[in-house]
């Protein structure tokens, strides 16, 4: 999560972290885009940031995209 404004990051999840993916090195799939789309839904959440644009980056909405959105929505984080 990024505040465009102030250009700060306000939260973030990665597959770099060990606590998400676990020892084994993360795959790029669907599985893994929905621990971070929750992680990063989770984290927004604990800061009070309920609402939020979700920004594809140009990338189709499907997929691991989709995935992410999905997960994030989920997890209760609006957008």
């Amino acid at each position: 999560m990024i505040d465009d404004d102030a250009g700060r990051t306000l939260a973030a999840a990665s597959t770099m972290e060990r606590s998400l993916v676990g020892k084994d090195k993360a795959a790029a799939n669907r599985t893994t885009a929905e621990l971070i789309g929750k992680a990063i839904a989770e984290r927004s959440l604990a800061k009070k940031l309920e609402r939020v644009v979700f920004d594809r980056g140009g990338f189709f909405y499907h997929g691991k995209v989709k995935a992410l959105a999905d997960a994030a929505r989920a997890t209760g984080l609006k957008f």
